[in-house]
């Protein structure tokens, strides 16, 4: 616990340097000022796929942002020849974004909407949403070295977030969407806001938790093939 936390406050400080909080600070407000223009009277059926527009960046590009930073500065490989283990300096990342996109996404609810909705089922969404996206994120940039390499491979790995919003908008309803990882948690977010089957809720927990760990593992190999071995690495 000691070296997670000790890592975190180094990944604080190189969020803040390079100014990943500013520009949270700037999308929450631009979000706030473009929903207050809309004279919507139940925003708990657009919160989802407002979520997952939002975590798309906070959670899969911060991610990737943070570790190519890393990358840049020689950090990340010298953090291997130390007592870190890989989950603590992935797990550092995970927790730092994600306590940042939480803050952000729950603030920009409250101002919007208030306070009446389930708090431990949004928490409980937002939070294994984070973790989902980072650790993808993670996968996905271990690869690169360089930001104008990974940027435009970055849309291709990004589509497949909003496949589950074509269940949800009622535009395409086929039960194969129920095998996506993104599907149960939008399942959780919409039960934060709106009555849904008890069975979807115990499928949004346990699937969601299920694919948590999935990736997890997934980002561990992804570490040791591309950061350690550095297999594969594709170079500026």
């Amino acid at each position: 616990m000691t070296r997670l936390l000790s890592i975190a406050r180094w990944d604080v400080s190189l969020q803040f340097r390079n100014g990943f909080y500013y520009v949270s600070a700037f999308t929450a407000v631009f979000m706030i000022v473009l929903l207050k223009q809309f004279e919507v009277t139940d925003f708990g059926y657009w919160w989802p796929a407002i979520i997952t527009g939002n975590l798309a960046v906070n959670a899969f590009y911060f991610m990737a942002g943070l570790v190519l930073l890393e990358k840049a500065e020689g950090t990340l490989e010298a953090q291997i020849v130390t007592p870190l283990r890989p989950w603590e300096i992935i797990g550092s990342k995970v927790l730092t974004l994600g306590l940042l996109s939480l803050f952000e996404t729950l603030l920009l609810i409250v101002i919007i909407q208030g306070v009446n909705f389930n708090w431990l089922l949004l928490v409980t969404g937002i939070v294994l949403y984070i973790a989902i996206l980072s650790l993808y994120g993670f996968i996905v940039v271990a690869r690169y070295d360089s930001i104008s390499e990974f940027l435009l491979p970055s849309v291709i790995w990004t589509i497949g977030f909003s496949l589950p919003l074509l269940y949800y908008f009622d535009i395409w309803r086929s039960w194969i969407m129920f095998l996506h990882p993104l599907q149960a948690i939008l399942i959780l977010l919409q039960s934060a806001f709106t009555s849904v089957p008890a069975w979807q809720i115990v499928y949004g927990f346990a699937y969601s938790i299920l694919w948590t760990g999935i990736i997890l593992w997934l980002s561990l190999r992804a570490f040791h093939r591309f950061v350690v071995t550095k297999e594969g690495v594709r170079r500026k």
